[in-house]
């Protein structure tokens, strides 16, 4: 059910899986307002948020280079706090991005059923390259448009890997305990995916 639905994995939530929700939000936003819409209908469109496999940051707020990559590029850090991965929000997602394929095999243990719609992040951003938009259903700024479409778009990202593992160059570096440098380039790597991603959901 509407919205579309997108889960971020990493493996602490601090960094990496943070950094691609709110960038995500972004993209949409800035979208939202390329096209004449309101920006802060972005919600009823989409939900972007993340989980790390591990919850030993649960609670915590947002690294800070990684907080400070995404207000640098115009989003918003309010409000988040790190939490541990659990089933059922694999099972509410639409799509779930990982940072890694290790990240990827640990979603799809704890929820096979899920395998078709887990992606590491930048093998989905190369698989987007493939699909054919025009297959996909009319949109319209409305939350249902949104919600077909995202999901008819998951189902052709699916069939255009056809079955084939991420490659290694897919993954992001881990940027925990590195320089602004790194987590900028880490940014900017997700930022590959993400605007096409709106882009397509909202073309």
């Amino acid at each position: 059910m509407p919205p579309f639905t997108v889960l971020h994995v990493c493996m602490g939530n601090i960094c990496r899986s943070p950094m691609a929700e709110r960038l995500l939000l972004l993209a949409v936003r800035e979208r939202l307002g390329r096209l004449g819409v309101d920006p802060n209908r972005s919600d009823e469109l989409l939900h972007s948020h993340s989980a790390g496999t591990g919850g030993w940051h649960a609670g915590e707020e947002m690294n800070p280079p990684a907080a400070r990559q995404v207000l640098s590029r115009g989003g918003d850090v309010a409000g988040f706090a790190a939490r541990k991965l659990r089933s059922d929000l694999i099972d509410a997602a639409d799509l779930v991005l990982t940072a890694t394929a290790d990240q990827q095999e640990y979603v799809v243990a704890l929820r096979p059923d899920a395998a078709a719609r887990t992606f590491v992040l930048g093998e989905f951003g190369r698989l987007l390259a493939a699909v054919d938009a025009t297959g996909l259903p009319a949109v319209e700024a409305t939350p249902d448009a949104v919600y077909a479409r995202g999901v008819a778009l998951v189902a052709a990202a699916d069939a255009a890997r056809q079955g084939a593992s991420a490659l290694p160059g897919d993954d992001l570096d881990d940027p925990w305990g590195r320089g602004d440098q790194c987590f900028s380039r880490v940014a900017d790597e997700i930022e590959e995916t993400v605007h096409p991603l709106a882009g397509v959901l909202l073309p």
